[in-house]
């Protein structure tokens, strides 16, 4: 095995659900529900919501730093690399790279490869295909927490089929908002015999009433005895248009899946970058 091989494939993961928040939206004067509801009317709930903020939300600007180190077989590498984000509805995302160190490898062949992915999840079959959804996956509801930030549920999920684009472990849904709080899990399918093990982490915050990214996290474990840790950093959010949520309410009040694939698309890039890396 070699560089070529491990890096990209490692570390593709680290952006499987990085889109789920983009699409998701407070709405002012809402209040937390008085009781836990039935899976049923979460997932429901979380489709339509999911649908309708897709809508909604026509440009954001952002920035994020990508981090990397790699410890193992043939030799250690570390990179960082600056990117200016530009989101513009339905499927448009522009990156601009405003600064780069370290493993010239790690930059081109993980950093880059990602944006590309990102790029490539957004159009055709891929948004509907990834969609945090029950026709991609089975859901269990398996708890109902009270934090400082909110009452949240907490779901098992599977994906119904053994898809690297997929993936498979918990999520945590703000019980006010519908949208997706924390993710912790595995990729459905590992896209690599060279991993061992891979688990990855990430973690929203609301902007301007909005739900965005605020940090991704994936480590992952080479059989070789290899370890490889990526994380990205939002910043800077900045939301320049966008439409009421209540006037897309009144308009779809049954939400729409095909805006709600948008809403989980990168989840095809663990696979996308795979590919690519074992070529």
């Amino acid at each position: 095995m070699n560089l070529v091989q491990a890096l990209p494939i490692v570390l593709s993961l680290v952006s499987v659900p990085c889109a789920v928040c983009a699409l998701q939206n407070t709405e002012p004067g809402e209040s937390a529900q008085p009781a836990p509801l039935s899976l049923e009317q979460i997932l429901s709930n979380l489709e339509q919501r999911n649908a309708q903020r897709a809508a909604a939300l026509e440009q954001f600007e952002g920035k994020r730093t990508y981090r990397m180190q790699y410890r193992g077989f043939p030799s250690d590498r570390d990179a960082e690399m600056v990117v200016k984000v530009s989101f513009h509805a339905p499927n448009s995302k522009e990156f601009t790279v405003l600064s780069q160190t370290g493993s010239k490898f790690v930059v081109d062949h993980v950093f880059k490869k990602l944006l590309e992915g990102e790029q490539e999840a957004l159009k055709g079959e891929n948004r509907h295909d990834t969609a945090l959804t029950r026709q991609n996956y089975n859901f269990e509801l398996v708890g109902y927490d009270t934090t400082p930030d909110g009452a949240q549920y907490v779901l098992k999920l599977l994906p119904k089929t053994k898809n690297k684009f997929l993936y498979r472990g918990k999520i945590w849904i703000d019980a006010k908002d519908f949208a997706v709080a924390r993710i912790e899990g595995e990729p459905g399918k590992n896209p690599s015999m060279w991993i061992k093990k891979t688990g990855i982490a990430h973690r929203y915050v609301k902007v301007d009433g909005f739900w965005l990214p605020a940090e991704n996290h994936t480590e992952s474990f080479i059989r070789l005895g290899g370890k490889a840790t990526l994380s990205i950093e939002y910043q800077d959010y900045k939301i320049i248009k966008a439409v009421p949520v209540e006037a897309i309410r009144k308009n779809h009040p049954g939400g729409n899946t095909v805006l709600d694939g948008a809403g989980d698309s990168s989840a095809i890039l663990a696979g996308h970058i795979a590919q690519y890396a074992t070529q």
